[in-house]
């Protein structure tokens, strides 16, 4: 049987949260755990973003050291994808999504004990392993669970979580780093990113595997068939992988370049106070959460090429004129929400359009690796803008990198294939 474009069921309709009225039980279940997997996820990658002033204040740490450990963790999180992305072929989606889980919590944990740059440098590249495997196991449960015509919103409501999650770190930072000693608080701030280890038993006893996966083990196992990692090397994969890497490259590079280096940015350049800066960046998530929520949305109606354009094309605009342009403080805030739309809006599509690209046999490799090698080589981006900020203006460094990484994405979204409404076949 051969993959179609056109969805079985009705189309999606309705009021704007109506379509999660027609998901059935199973669909439930899988959304709110892939969506409480990431949203935990993005919380313990986003701590560190709140603790970067505080070790460059008590352990005397340069902005290039800083975003090194940022960008060991990017790294080793697209090792992760790869090898969870593999796994979830291997030994299932559910199982796969557990372990990333119990991973990046427990590393999120060891980061708070570190005594010095290279045991944090050290706990914070294995968080990386985790943090990269829960997506990519995540994303292809999910859009293998939720029928063709929600595929869109379902997997952009996922992403949407990540600003929840970075919402969360946010305010705990903000609480934390003005009740306790700098020195203290910015250990505390990881030890919370332990909690994230509790979703396992909800995932464990409520979450099922998908039945595109099960059936697709099923006929491999019955052919004797043992599919080959390589094969998303080899036409008529090839070209997508590679236009999916780059594309994932320059989404990753931009968003990374901006997320990892702005609260530093406003308390170094625009001096504000840690409670002056997270009102800041409440906008700036505010906008976040809508730009994934919109993009959700937009992915299942204009599809998923348009998003990608839509929100590249914005995410250049924005950015510039936020880091580049010298307007007051008070522009700035009102800048802040265009920001977070757009620079998360070009993740919504992603989800669904890597899994629509690859065959059930080797989709979670080549979800996995599509989405991941983009993450290694944005990875790149914060120790860039770290180092070049040395030279120039952090503000500067921003713009330069994260608006390169936004063009890549357009290029590539250009170039690439729709995928609207595919069905998913064993």
């Amino acid at each position: 049987m051969t993959e179609t474009t056109k969805s079985a069921t009705k189309p999606a309709g309705g009021p704007i949260l109506g379509w999660y009225g027609e998901l059935e039980r199973k669909e439930k279940r899988t959304l709110w755990a892939c969506m409480s997997g990431w949203g935990l996820d993005a919380m313990d990658v986003q701590i560190y973003s709140f603790v970067i002033p505080a070790l460059i204040a008590t352990w005397g740490i340069s902005r290039g050291e800083a975003g090194q450990i940022a960008t060991a963790a990017l790294l080793l999180s697209a090792v992760g994808g790869w090898i969870a992305g593999w796994l979830a072929d291997r030994i299932g989606r559910v199982r796969t999504l557990q372990i990333a889980i119990a991973w990046f919590a427990g590393f999120t944990f060891l980061c708070g004990l570190a005594q010095n740059f290279e045991q944090l440098f050290a706990a914070r590249a294995l968080m990386g392993l985790g943090f990269g495997g829960e997506w990519a196991a995540g994303a292809v449960l999910l859009a293998e669970t939720i029928r063709p015509e929600h595929r869109g919103k379902a997997l952009g409501s996922m992403q949407a979580s990540w600003a929840v999650g970075w919402g969360i770190a946010a305010i705990l930072a903000g609480i934390l780093f003005s009740i306790l000693p700098e020195a203290l608080a910015w250990r505390v701030l990881f030890f919370a990113g332990v909690a994230p280890a509790i979703l396992i038993f909800f995932v464990r006893r409520f979450v099922d595997e998908s039945d595109v996966y099960t059936a697709s083990k099923k006929k491999l196992s019955d052919a004797g068939d043992k599919p080959s990692v390589l094969e998303i090397f080899r036409p008529p994969l090839l070209k997508i992988t590679l236009l999916g890497a780059m594309l994932g490259t320059g989404a990753q590079g931009g968003y990374s370049a901006v997320t990892t280096w702005i609260p530093t940015f406003l308390r170094t350049e625009r001096h504000l106070s840690i409670l002056d800066s997270t009102g800041y960046l409440a906008v700036l998530i505010t906008g976040s959460f809508f730009g994934y929520m919109t993009g959700a949305y937009l992915a299942d109606r204009i599809g998923r090429r348009g998003t990608f354009l839509f929100f590249a094309i914005g995410a250049m605009v924005v950015v510039l004129g936020y880091t580049m342009i010298p307007v007051g403080n008070t522009a700035m805030l009102f800048l802040g929400a265009p920001l977070g739309f757009f620079a998360s809006g070009v993740f919504s599509a992603q989800g669904a359009f890597y899994a629509e690209q690859f065959p059930t046999r080797v989709r979670g490799i080549g979800q996995g690796f599509t989405y991941n090698v983009g993450r290694a080589i944005g990875a790149l981006f914060p120790a860039l803008v770290g180092f070049l900020s040395e030279r120039m203006g952090l503000g500067l460094a921003i713009g330069i990198f994260a608006t390169a990484g936004y063009a890549t994405m357009a290029v590539a979204a250009f170039l690439l294939p729709e995928t609207k409404g595919k069905v998913l076949q064993p």
